[in-house]
């Protein structure tokens, strides 16, 4: 049913891009009624508006809480057309048909991610715009309603092409996209007032774009989220599901290594596990050595790094085949390396992920958990001697390493390089076994190497078959009821032993 608009209420935030749609409203000889700045702007344009006071009979109230609600608006929305008795009502109080409507909502999240001040956000909270467009929504069969300034365009150049007409299947889709922007507001509020949504689970997240495919070919793929408020794309194709399930999992990673402290350090992530890191005073000798860690895991693989990559590191990495290499800075030179491979995702990290749950599809409902945050809660040694500097320094940084594996997971670290990783494992020590297949697959020398483990040893296997290949240091959780098993072992051999406390299983 094509519907000619006779009439239209706008009531915008937000004016840019306004002043095109307002001319052709006035084009079409579409009477405009408005309320407070928008009326200013429009009158400022030389184009006649009502303002919507003589509608209501009623001044904008209480500082600006109260301007269109009142019967005169909502009936001039909600009127159904067909119903002969509603037009009547309508004639009886002298509400005039409404059949456009132009509205936005107050900018909630923008003033809660400004401000903290609690006055300022509650007064961002709409009353009177999710009001008008839910209604203009609802009678979608006779009212248009535009509800995001990113269309004020589009409906110009439709009621220009369309003689100021809107078609049935139009209106309901411009309905169908208000629904979801109200939604979405709400979602934001209810958050505001609890972010842990104890009665739902509330999560609306704008921009979706959709993937080529999901995990596999035959699967359907869409991401939801602003990728540029975290990156600068600067080479490459587009990212795929499967690369932004191992992007993520590498900026995990690296978070977990950015304190001032830390030198260069680099990570090769495969199918979300760590396959290589290292850490060294130069980014080149940091790649060198990650690299050297599993060669062969990192073909294919993402790559991140904490620091600026240079030439010398970009010539470097121009050698193997990878997806995507993350970095917060790249020299003009390196980059001219890199771009040598036209798919190559190049990408600038310029902000740290502040995401604070993690959520996961299970059966038919949805898991919510905080992210794992830390290291370790406590430094217990318990070993048959205290873990000595260099001891030490590895085995803070394997259980950041451990952290990011898949459970039941084992890294072995020596002189902050992994050297051996065990990760996905039904049991801990074939994880161990795989770890040490590894490390001797590079023939690295395990002397002198620590151990970290994400959750407890059940038996003492794990330590004597660590404790055999070379490893005088483990860190562990803790927690089994069998601990004293492990702990006696290293204290009968003189081997360090950390309990954290703080258990790290990623499934």
């Amino acid at each position: 049913m094509t519907k000619k608009i006779q009439s239209a209420l706008i009531s915008v935030f937000y004016k840019d891009g306004l002043e095109p749609l307002v001319k052709e409203l006035h084009k079409q000889g579409i009477t405009i009624y408005s309320t407070g700045g928008t009326q200013s702007f429009i009158e400022k344009l030389g184009i006649p508006v009502v303002p919507v006071e003589q509608l209501t009979t009623y001044p904008s109230i209480l500082g600006g809480r109260v301007k269109t609600l009142h019967p005169s608006v909502f009936g001039g929305i909600l009127g159904r057309r067909e119903l002969e008795s509603d037009v009547q009502e309508m004639k009886q109080y002298n509400i005039p048909e409404i059949d456009l409507v132009i509205v936005d909502l107050y900018p909630f999240e923008e003033t809660v991610a400004s401000t903290s001040e609690e006055k300022l956000i509650i007064e961002k909270i709409d009353i009177g715009g999710p009001s008008m467009i839910r209604g203009a929504a609802k009678n979608f069969s006779h009212v248009t309603v535009l509800a995001a300034k990113a269309d004020y365009q589009v409906l110009a150049d439709m009621l220009a092409a369309q003689n100021g007409t809107t078609t049935l299947e139009q209106r309901r889709a411009f309905a169908s996209k208000a629904f979801q922007i109200v939604a979405h507001y709400d979602v934001a509020i209810a958050k505001y007032f609890n972010p842990e949504g104890d009665l739902y689970f509330l999560e609306s997240i704008p921009s979706p774009k959709t993937m080529r495919y999901g995990e596999n070919p035959h699967q359907t793929g869409v991401f939801y989220g602003d990728l540029n408020q975290l990156f600068d794309q600067l080479n490459g194709k587009e990212l795929s599901y499967n690369n932004l399930v191992d992007v993520d999992a590498a900026v995990q990673l690296i978070n977990d290594f950015s304190t001032d402290e830390t030198g260069a350090v680099f990570g090769i992530i495969k199918h979300t596990n760590v396959c290589g890191i290292a850490s060294r005073n130069t980014v080149k000798e940091a790649w060198d050595t990650a690299l050297a860690g599993d060669p062969e895991s990192a073909f294919g693989g993402v790559l991140v790094c904490n620091k600026t990559i240079d030439k010398a590191t970009a010539d470097a990495i121009n050698e193997i085949f990878f997806e995507v290499l993350i970095a917060p800075a790249f020299n003009e030179d390196a980059l001219a390396v890199l771009k040598s491979k036209k798919n190559r995702i190049l990408l600038q990290q310029k902000a740290t992920s502040t995401r604070t749950n993690q959520y996961k599809s299970v059966l038919n409902g949805v898991l919510a958990q905080g992210e794992d945050k830390g290291n370790y809660l406590e430094w217990k040694e318990v070993g048959g001697r205290e873990s000595n500097a260099a001891e030490k320094s590895d085995l803070v940084f394997a259980n950041i390493v451990c952290k990011h594996l898949k459970s039941n997971a084992i890294a072995l670290i020596k002189n902050k390089q992994l050297i051996g990783k065990g990760c996905g494992q039904t049991s801990r020590v074939d994880a161990l076994r795989h770890a040490l297949e590894k490390a001797r697959q590079f023939e690295f020398d395990l002397n002198g190497a620590v151990l970290a483990s994400d959750a407890f040893f059940p038996f003492n296997d794990c330590v004597q078959l660590g404790h055999a290949a070379g490893i005088t240091a483990f860190i562990q959780p803790g927690g089994s009821v069998r601990d004293k098993d492990s702990i006696e072992y290293c204290q009968q051999h003189q081997l360090a032993m950390i309990m954290t406390g703080m258990r790290h299983f990623k499934h």
